[in-house]
């Protein structure tokens, strides 16, 4: 089994590279780079945006306004391996916290 990829995951989530800051050329100063909290708050945010995209293709389709059921289905799918992703993330890092909460015990 391979161990995961730093980068982007196609169509699901784009997930950045956490990388140490690199000074800036101009000014020397190294440059904020993103915390662990604001990239889980982005994946909440892309996988928000895809449900929300796949709601908005099925409320077309039950109005009449779109016919292709194949883009449809694709959309929800995507959606659910989104949803399902960010769960298992969640599940990973409750599971993390409370090994290290037993570890102090």
């Amino acid at each position: 089994m391979q161990g995961p990829t730093i980068g982007k995951l196609p169509g699901i989530l784009n997930v950045p590279e956490l990388s140490k800051p690199v000074p800036s050329p101009a000014t020397g100063q190294a440059e904020k780079t993103s915390s662990f909290g604001d990239f889980l708050k982005e994946a909440v945010n892309q996988v928000n945006e895809v449900q929300s995209q796949s709601d908005a293709q099925i409320r077309n389709f039950m109005a009449g306004k779109s016919t292709d059921i194949h883009s449809i289905m694709l959309a929800v799918n995507k959606a659910d391996v989104s949803f399902q992703m960010m769960l298992q993330v969640r599940n990973r890092l409750v599971q993390a916290y409370q090994e290290i909460m037993r570890m102090q015990a």
